[in-house]
């Protein structure tokens, strides 16, 4: 029949020089396994945004910046994730240590005693990220004391994040240790038991600030 395919043994002539061939195959292939994999991709990125709470965007954003050392934007990210969410812990912690380590010393201590107040009337008894949270919150607002010659109050920070959750301030993991070079880096449990040790001697024989050593406390955010 005239315009009528008639079948043979030979292939049909669109797929002769198509994906019956091994090497156009494995290309058509990965190109769809890329484009899965890419789509799949994105609906995760895109469902994260999406379903994150109030607030929890803009605190990754200051974390970056935070870690990056630029501070005025890190409060300018935390204030903006308030601004959605005014009881978003991980925003209060890090505008806290933004301003502390900003120098700003006044407005750090009472971001610091806010969230400690906020945390201590409303923590549940299951809540062990929050635990962390206030513990994380009590180690910080003792370095501050630390930073400022108030040790006796810095001890009873330390103290108490310790006796809170003592993992959440341990210090940091193996990748830390690396990333900083720091073999053995201070932990508030080491710095308790030192600045203990110091206030137990004559004020004249005590030593309690090293500079170079003090400058590498971390900030604890959990």
């Amino acid at each position: 029949m005239p315009g009528a395919f008639r079948r043979t043994g030979a292939s049909p002539p669109a797929l002769a020089g198509g994906l019956t061939r091994p090497g156009v195959l494995r290309r058509f292939i990965l190109i769809v396994a890329a484009a899965t994999f890419a789509m799949f991709s994105l609906w995760a990125v895109v469902r994260e945004f999406v379903n994150a709470p109030p607030g929890d965007y803009e605190v990754r954003q200051g974390d970056i910046l935070l870690t990056d050392g630029k501070y005025g934007e890190a409060i300018e990210r935390f204030d903006a994730a308030l601004a959605v969410s005014p009881d978003h812990r991980g925003a209060m912690m890090g505008r806290a240590i933004a301003l502390l380590q900003s120098d700003r010393i006044g407005e750090a201590e009472s971001a610091f005693d806010s969230l400690i107040a906020f945390l201590s009337t409303g923590l549940a008894a299951d809540d062990p990220t929050g635990r962390a949270v206030l513990a994380g919150a009590y180690a910080n607002r003792g370095i501050l004391y630390d930073r400022t010659a108030r040790y006796a109050e810095a001890l009873a920070d330390y103290r108490q994040s310790l006796a809170i959750d003592a993992g959440a301030v341990e210090g940091p993991g193996l990748f830390q240790k690396i990333l900083y070079g720091e073999a053995k880096p201070s932990t508030i449990g080491k710095r308790a038991a030192y600045i203990e040790s110091q206030l137990a001697l004559p004020e004249d024989q005590r030593l309690l600030r090293v500079p170079e050593i003090d400058a590498r406390q971390r900030m604890h955010k959990p």
